[in-house]
């Protein structure tokens, strides 16, 4: 069993405002672990604490071999090289076709052979089952197909570790499910841990993993998800 991700002791601030304090995380290959929590919570930064946006401001951290207490500018592409980010509302150019998109980041993650680089396009399209979409311009697809193209995107360098936030935030339930689905089912392929910020409780029940909880800056750890009632606040 290999470690991803591992934090002791870290504390996160933005903008002077601490975040996140005493976070003590690890994560293991292969492991698929949810990030939940308030909007406003922390989540995200988290997250971009982990592709290297937001700084780890104390205690010592580590993810896919890099040390995140001395990351420094000039290893942020390196980092990230390692990881796959898959956003909310899927970042996708769109000027450009879907290969054309995913050739974009290659070529800005160091690729240079131009026949690997399309051949490897064309493997990630069809582990999300798009192969015939490669000449298409993302605004002709449906949102669950942006979104399989975003997660295509993030499996290009075969990453240790695949970085969701709220990646079903913009889909009905039904794509939703179908791109959890997906998204376990490639990452699984690929031999990638996952850790996803998520609000939806329904993907969460379904789909189980390990849960950790935001609250009142403190990252928790549930045991199971019946110790999480989203009811209880309301009294039913």
């Amino acid at each position: 069993m290999e470690q991803i991700i591992r934090i002791k002791d870290g504390k996160i601030f933005q903008d002077d405002k601490l975040i996140i304090k005493d976070i003590n995380f690890e994560l293991n290959d292969n492991e698929l672990v949810y990030l939940i929590g308030k909007t406003g919570s922390g989540k995200s930064s988290l997250l971009k604490s982990l592709y290297g946006e937001v700084p780890l401001n104390e205690g010592t951290g580590e993810v896919v071999g890099f040390d995140l207490s001395k990351l420094r500018k000039k290893d942020i592409p390196h980092l990230r090289r390692k990881l796959g980010i898959v956003f909310q509302d899927f970042q996708l150019l769109t000027d450009r076709t879907v290969g054309d998109n995913l050739l974009f980041v290659m070529g800005a993650t160091g690729w240079k052979d131009k026949n690997l680089m399309k051949q490897r396009a064309k493997e990630v399209l069809q582990l999300v089952g798009l192969e015939t979409k490669m000449n298409i311009k993302p605004h002709a697809l449906s949102g669950g197909e942006q979104q399989r193209v975003s997660i295509a995107r993030a499996l290009i360098n075969k990453p240790s570790l695949i970085l969701a936030d709220e990646p079903t935030g913009n889909l009905d339930p039904e794509t939703s499910q179908e791109i959890m689905q997906l998204l376990i089912a490639v990452a699984r392929e690929e031999k990638s841990a996952v850790l996803m910020a998520t609000h939806d409780m329904t993907i969460v029940e379904k789909f189980p993993g390990r849960v950790v909880r935001v609250e009142n800056g403190e990252l928790k750890e549930l045991n199971t998800l019946n110790r999480f009632n989203p009811f209880e606040t309301l009294g039913l």
